[in-house]
């Protein structure tokens, strides 16, 4: 039952070149940055990422990107990560852009075991018909497109409603981050970080999660509980000084007049 593992080596031990990730993490909130820098000291490669965003050009997943280590990535939302936005559009990255609360159910999906589903977002767009551009072809056209999805409608309360079929996301591995766990692989969240954390978790077949504060079983009340060690199978406790690394996305001051 002891998950914990002793380095950050061990946790990422056995992911494989062409691995499909699952990565924590909310803009910079959460991000399971150690495992990340793990991965790329390693040297994996032709890597499938799914996580909400791709972190920033010189922390989280933006280290795999800058080095071309990530060949596809599903996400919601580029951010302010410029070499995403530049590999996506010259046709170096195949980007499947994902509505955020339908990326986040596609993952809890993969977690429970349910196949597919159905949802009215984006019905009567791209996202349903087809022609999302996924690839570039570095030359301004489209290389390779999102195809047509399966569209039915579902009688709700006596009003008929379109809805398209997402299916689930299950990946290799999930990389996570929590603010505080147990040797069992019990996890709780702070705020933000647990908007995606707690679903890429579930979407991996192995979870991999790095935490802030290592506690004994029985020391995380239940009830406080936000992700069942059955999710997880590798626990890596943080240094002090790992644990405090967290940069801000866009920081936003503003100027105080001496009166």
């Amino acid at each position: 039952m002891d998950k914990v593992v002793a380095t950050a080596t061990e946790a990422v031990a056995g992911i494989p070149d062409g691995s499909t990730l699952a990565v924590g993490g909310f803009g910079l909130c959460g991000i399971p940055s150690v495992l990340i820098d793990e991965i790329h000291r390693a040297g994996t490669t032709d890597l499938e990422v799914v996580s909400n965003n791709c972190g920033v050009d010189d922390w989280g997943l933006g280290i795999l990107l800058r080095a071309h280590r990530i060949r596809r990535i599903i996400a919601s939302y580029v951010g302010e990560n410029t070499e995403f936005a530049r590999q996506y559009l010259e046709g170096e990255l195949e980007v499947e852009l994902t509505p955020q609360g339908t990326l986040a159910e596609r993952l809890r999906a993969g977690g429970a075991g349910i196949p597919a589903f159905f949802t009215p977002t984006g019905v009567g767009s791209q996202v349903a018909d087809g022609g999302l551009p996924w690839r570039y072809d570095g030359a301004g056209g489209v290389a390779v497109a999102s195809p047509a999805k399966e569209l039915r409608v579902f009688v709700t309360d006596g009003q008929e409603r379109e809805c398209v079929l997402e299916h689930a996301i299950a990946a290799d591995f999930g990389l996570v981050r929590a603010w505080k766990g147990d040797r069992h692989g019990n996890l709780v969240f702070r705020k933000s970080s647990r908007n995606f954390n707690p679903l890429c978790a579930m979407s991996g077949r192995t979870t991999l999660a790095e935490v802030e504060e290592l506690v004994e079983p029985g020391e995380i009340d239940p009830d406080d509980v936000h992700l069942p060690g059955v999710y997880v199978h590798r626990v890596l406790a943080l240094t002090p000084e790992q644990a405090a690394d967290k940069r801000i996305e866009k920081r936003t001051v503003r100027h105080v007049e001496e009166s």
